[in-house]
């Protein structure tokens, strides 16, 4: 426990009644919005929801929200969770968000992309939070159904109430994130951990998984059989989760000698190749705002990067067809046997 560097909060660290008097509003009626609302009203609360009129608003509505224009959810509210995507905060936070704020009221923002590369500049005079969870909307909704919880990382930025921890906590509690335990990080950290991570070991697992799908079928490995050993047949997931129980260098045991000496072979060849000194290249690029600003200018311009990362999630691709093809047969055998 020594060995902790973060500050870690759990339900025992809530001030009684730390949301009592709060009208609270969530912004954004997505995946994660959706989540947090329901989450919220389970527990005990009546959130407003400020959303613009889409299926979204129209779905909160069909679930028994109130739905108001994003201006007014944020003016007839106290705390305001926004959860509407990043990239288009800076446009709706100007027009809709900071117009509407009271003084003393509190924002509360799900990442620090946003304030960490200075894409918006929040009022002084309201207090400024961060709850950024580390698992997506749909999975935070289900954790909290079977008594679970999520871990989130905490920040208060601008305390102008004087009760901002307690705010952030008593909103933490609610929607799950004190169950078992979120840890205090700032905001400015867990911005470029979050997008080092994706551009890193994220970037790195989707190469390798196309690359492999490639050779393999060259080399006359049927796709479904590639497919079952990278991560359909489950046993991948259960490298990542021996990683959670029993540690990164422990769980090298967990999957034989082979295994082991056959990884640690290849990984002492790719430390050769320059790696490490790509990702220190990619760490500075996300810490000075560089990709926070390439990002921005490739949404509103849908640069020719940004239309060929569209085309690869969304187009026709070998890999997708053995995918649905085999996903298909699992879900009917399944059945059969059900």
């Amino acid at each position: 426990m020594d060995a902790l560097k973060l500050r870690h909060f759990t339900a025992a660290d809530v001030p009684a009644n730390a949301l009592e008097g709060e009208t609270l509003a969530v912004i954004g009626y997505g995946h994660l919005g959706r989540s947090m609302a329901l989450n919220l009203r389970d527990a005990g609360y009546t959130p407003l929801i400020g959303n613009i009129e889409d299926a979204y608003a129209r779905r909160a509505r069909e679930e028994h929200f109130t739905v108001l224009p994003i201006a007014d959810a944020i003016a007839q509210s106290t705390l305001a969770f926004i959860l509407i995507a990043d990239e288009i905060i800076p446009t709706v936070f100007e027009k809709e968000i900071r117009p509407a704020l009271t003084p003393k009221s509190g924002i509360v923002f799900a990442s620090g992309y946003t304030l960490a590369y200075d894409l918006i500049r929040p009022p002084e005079g309201v207090d400024v939070l961060m709850l950024a969870p580390r698992m997506g909307g749909e999975e935070i909704r289900e954790r909290f159904l079977r008594g679970e919880g999520f871990i989130s990382f905490l920040d208060v930025v601008q305390d102008v109430s004087g009760r901002g921890w307690q705010r952030l906590l008593g909103l933490a509690q609610a929607v799950g994130a004190l169950r078992p335990v979120s840890f205090a990080l700032p905001l400015r950290q867990e911005a470029d951990l979050d997008l080092f991570v994706e551009q890193t070991l994220g970037a790195l697992i989707g190469l390798a998984i196309m690359s492999l799908f490639a050779i393999g079928t060259e080399k006359g490995i049927p796709p479904e059989a590639l497919i079952l050993e990278m991560y359909m047949s489950g046993e991948m997931e259960t490298v990542f989760r021996t990683f959670r129980e029993r540690g990164f260098t422990h769980s090298a045991y967990q999957h034989g000698n082979i295994a082991m000496y056959g990884g640690y072979l290849r990984l002492m060849e790719f430390m050769r190749t320059g790696l490490p000194r790509e990702f220190q290249r990619i760490w500075e690029e996300i810490h000075s705002g560089h990709f926070a600003r390439q990002y921005q200018r490739a949404m509103e311009e849908e640069t020719p990067l940004m239309a060929q990362a569209r085309s690869l999630a969304d187009g026709d691709h070998p890999l997708g067809r053995t995918e649905d093809a085999l996903r298909e047969l699992l879900r009917r055998l399944a059945g059969e046997t059900s």
